[in-house]
């Protein structure tokens, strides 16, 4: 009994810190939107500063990171249709 109590420990042990630092769809979806406030945060300098050819690289930035948001949105929906039933 102890060993199997040892595995099982040691099995926790080393899966744990793996398991915990997997992102979930939610904490994805949050960044791609802290990440395009920060790409509007960017273009609104770069027109104060008058910098055309930035504001230019800068809102091709933010489509790409809004086509992410929106595809993040769609597999975390997703990922909630399936947990939801494989629990019925």
């Amino acid at each position: 009994m102890k060993l199997h109590a040892l595995a099982v420990a040691a099995l926790v042990a080393l899966a744990g810190p793996a398991l915990a630092q997997a992102p979930t769809p939610k904490d994805t979806v949050k960044a791609d939107r802290e990440q395009v406030k920060k790409d509007k945060e960017q273009i609104k300098a770069d027109r104060k500063a008058g910098n055309k050819d930035a504001v230019k690289a800068d809102q091709d930035k933010m489509k790409a990171d809004k086509a992410k948001l929106k595809a993040d949105r769609k597999a975390a929906k997703d990922a909630k249709k399936q947990t939801k039933t494989e629990t019925k």
